[in-house]
């Protein structure tokens, strides 16, 4: 049994203080984690509870939160996961959430049962100007949609790919519109759940926490405040609106003690009077002293393949793509053995969920890397091999877009009906890589620069900064700091290792 201070020696003072915290408030819903007690659910009235814990990277959130999640299971709670679907409910419940499938899957390499926000709480809704175009396709609109954005031409590119394929997600694709974009928000589920303990919460906007609040009686957010905030929140991460009383911060920086250069480049950046100059100083020196830091002329085409090179802007992330794909002379039409892909969700119906659990529990869920193998067992079918999973790869129907600098559609690959929309994955940008992590990471540094040159803040702190510190801390093991618009070209070609593992 845990004492109320927890009976783990590694605990910090400010991990015992926050354990202390956060199972004080459980205690108050029922859930007695020092004695392993639960007394019956009852429906709580009005919105659910929050409370956080935020801390800067090394200062021990995913240890905190796994042990939370350990002694949850433990004294009996359900732990709930993203094909939970109960018919009766008699035990207490919790779930560990994360906004992002990316998020997701670097919890459970930590060991941790993890899911979405989404996979639990919401349902898919449509953005309804696109949806027109969908009805219009499949033939329940007989006029032709006039929507905003959208030119005629863009709709008969959509047609005529609905006319060969029979694919709206290929459709909406060769118009120029991703599946991202048309999928607007989603639907609250109904039954409600107990202790929601949410990671990377940085990134959980305000609609979000609402949902969550109608759900679950109380939501544990732990997040780094020093990370970016979601796109129109004006900078303001959700856990700083809660009051002080309600907040736990883990102020001693654990992962310090093994003399991580890249923690402490990361935490320097905290400094208010720091320069990018000053900073790419520090890196530099930092590459002196410690093979960890790399500073690398150019982008490493090999190293793409592993893990993506992550940039500031989306016209960065195309080019470097391009780049990528002329420094391996791959067609613009063609995918090569090798080539890493990056999946960006599952367009299935409704009436597919059990291929939709199936895919996603082998793996293939969005954010998900993956290496391209070959074509598929049928057509619009490719073979690829996910990242992290034991399957040498899986034939699964797709639809694979290739974008392209300056150009408003994207090159179609592979175009099934209906399964798993895939991007090229040599290049990624910051925001998208939040919650992601690699052994080995390039972070383009002319367009922290360009940043830097911009001026933009974020709650007050130079953008530069919080693009800075998300992206070194993405990397594990190592660092490189690329400083020029230039690609190697790859010692081998593309495909080779592949095709001897064929």
């Amino acid at each position: 049994m845990l004492e109320s201070a927890p009976a783990f020696p590694e605990f910090s003072d400010d991990q015992t203080a926050a354990w202390t915290a956060i199972t004080a408030r459980m205690a108050s819903h029922g859930i007695a984690v020092a004695e392993g007690e639960t007394t019956p659910r009852t429906e709580h009235s009005g919105p659910g509870e929050v409370v956080a814990v935020t801390g800067k990277a090394g200062s021990g959130k995913t240890m905190l939160l796994a042990r939370l999640a350990a002694r949850l299971k433990e004294i009996g709670l359900a732990a709930v996961t993203g094909d939970y679907e109960p018919k009766r409910r008699t035990r207490r419940s919790f779930a560990v959430l994360a906004p992002t499938n990316k998020a997701a899957s670097v919890l459970r390499g930590h060991g941790v049962q993890a899911t979405t926000i989404h996979r639990i709480v919401y349902t898919p809704v449509y953005d309804p100007e696109y949806q027109k175009v969908a009805d219009w396709l499949e033939g329940e609109r007989k006029t032709r949609p006039e929507i905003d954005g959208m030119t005629q031409e863009a709709l008969d590119r959509a047609e005529a790919f609905y006319k060969a394929h029979g694919s709206v997600p290929g459709a909406l694709a060769a118009a120029g519109v991703r599946g991202a974009d048309f999928i607007t928000g989603w639907t609250r589920r109904d039954d409600p759940l107990d202790i929601a303990l949410v990671d990377e919460a940085s990134m959980v906007d305000a609609e979000q926490l609402d949902d969550l609040k109608e759900i679950f009686g109380l939501i544990v957010l732990i997040g780094d405040p020093a990370q970016l905030a979601p796109v129109g929140s004006r900078g303001q991460m959700i856990f700083e609106t809660l009051p002080e009383a309600r907040r736990s911060n883990l102020g001693r920086i654990h992962r310090q003690s093994g003399d991580n250069p890249i923690l402490d480049l990361a935490h320097a950046l905290g400094e208010p009077d720091l320069s990018f100059e000053a900073f790419e100083d520090r890196v530099r020196a930092a590459a002196r002293d410690d093979p960890r830091v790399q500073i690398a002329s150019r982008a490493d085409a090999e190293l793409m393949c592993a893990s993506p090179i992550l940039v500031w802007r989306n016209k960065t992330r195309t080019r470097l793509i391009k780049a990528f794909r002329d420094a391996h002379d791959i067609p613009e039409t063609e995918l090569v053995p090798g080539e890493p892909l990056i999946c960006d969700g599952l367009e299935l119906p409704l009436k597919q969920r059990k291929q939709r659990i199936d895919l996603e529990a082998r793996g293939l869920i969005k954010g998900a890397q993956a290496t391209y193998l070959g074509p598929g067992r049928k057509p619009g079918f490719v073979k690829v091999d996910i990242a992290g999973t034991e399957e040498p790869g899986i034939s699964v129907a797709s639809i694979v877009q290739i974008e392209r600098p300056d150009e408003d559609e994207p090159v179609l690959v592979s175009a099934a009906r209906s399964g798993a929309v895939f991007l090229h994955g040599a290049a990624c940008t910051i925001h998208k890589a939040q919650g992601s992590q690699w052994p080995r990471v390039q972070v383009f540094a002319p367009d922290l620069f360009a940043s830097a040159r911009a001026g933009q803040t974020e709650a007050g702190i130079a953008l530069w900064k919080r693009l800075a510190y998300v992206a070194i801390t993405r990397a594990e093991e190592e660092l490189v700091w690329v400083t020029r618009y230039m690609i190697s070209r790859p010692p081998e070609p593309l495909g080779s290792a592949a095709a001897e593992n064929e």
